[in-house]
């Protein structure tokens, strides 16, 4: 019976990357054009196709709440997998903060090039005020910037400290913090680990583990947004988000449709 799923799976796994990288390969094509189009004609397109990528893998996706659909806003989320990036943009399309080696992946790398994506060197402290600013102007300029503060994946419930440095942009910058949270579940409804890609884990590993999987679900709860405002510092700022996504994973679960 095992033998046989696992044969099962082979096909599956491969029409899903086919069609994964399909997607993928139209979107980086399409983005100059794309990019010309008003924001309002421009967004719904950029979440339904995040949305296609998610169902391309064989991932479900429920989202509950809404996040402000335009002017600077500054996304916050728990980080589990590569998965997360589509995740988010499908609740609203954003320019997202990534390590400067993701630059060089094969694809993934030209996709988020295109995607706008700020890249930042998080092991140069000397470069953190010229991030900071960077942010910060593209929060002015009416972005939405999608940060994950942990700094790292985790393979499931948020543990990492937030660290604190988008923050202070989004303070300089007088834009609101939404924090969202993102959990996966396996076809029976129980929480899976099957999307994490953490450590060492090769991301082709972690791709054709998805794509093999059966009913996976993903869940973006997008959470009570504290306002910048209302914080005296980045710290304070920090913990409001990081206890909001907090509670949400240990309190009761909300029910949402897809």
């Amino acid at each position: 019976m095992e033998s046989t799923a696992a044969w099962t799976a082979v096909p599956r796994a491969v029409l899903r990357l086919t069609a994964l990288l399909l997607l993928v390969l139209a979107g980086v094509l399409l983005t100059p054009a794309v990019g010309r189009m008003r924001a309002a004609e421009r967004d719904p397109l950029i979440r339904r196709w995040c949305r296609a990528v998610a169902r391309a893998a064989g991932v479900r996706v429920r989202i509950t709440g809404a996040a402000a659909p335009t002017g600077g806003l500054l996304v916050v989320a728990n980080h589990i997998s590569w998965l997360d990036i589509p995740l988010l943009a499908a609740v609203r399309p954003a320019r997202m903060l990534a390590k400067a080696e993701v630059r060089a992946w094969p694809v993934a790398g030209a996709v988020a090039a295109r995607g706008g994506t700020l890249f930042i060197e998080r092991d140069r402290l000397r470069a953190l005020p010229d991030t900071v600013g960077r942010i910060a102007a593209a929060l002015r300029g009416g972005a939405a910037v999608v940060a994950f503060p942990e700094g790292s994946t985790w393979c499931g419930r948020a543990q990492g400290r937030f660290r604190r440095a988008v923050f202070q942009a989004a303070l300089d910058a007088g834009v609101p913090v939404q924090p969202v949270r993102i959990h996966y579940r396996s076809a029976g409804g129980a929480a899976s680990t099957t999307p994490a890609f953490v450590g060492d884990d090769p991301l082709l590993a972690s791709l054709w583990r998805v794509a093999s999987a059966r009913g996976l679900v993903a869940e973006v709860e997008v959470l009570p947004m504290p306002a910048a405002g209302d914080r005296a510092d980045r710290r304070a700022l920090a913990d409001a988000a990081q206890e909001a996504l907090r509670r949400a994973s240990t309190g009761p679960q909300s029910t949402s449709h897809p």
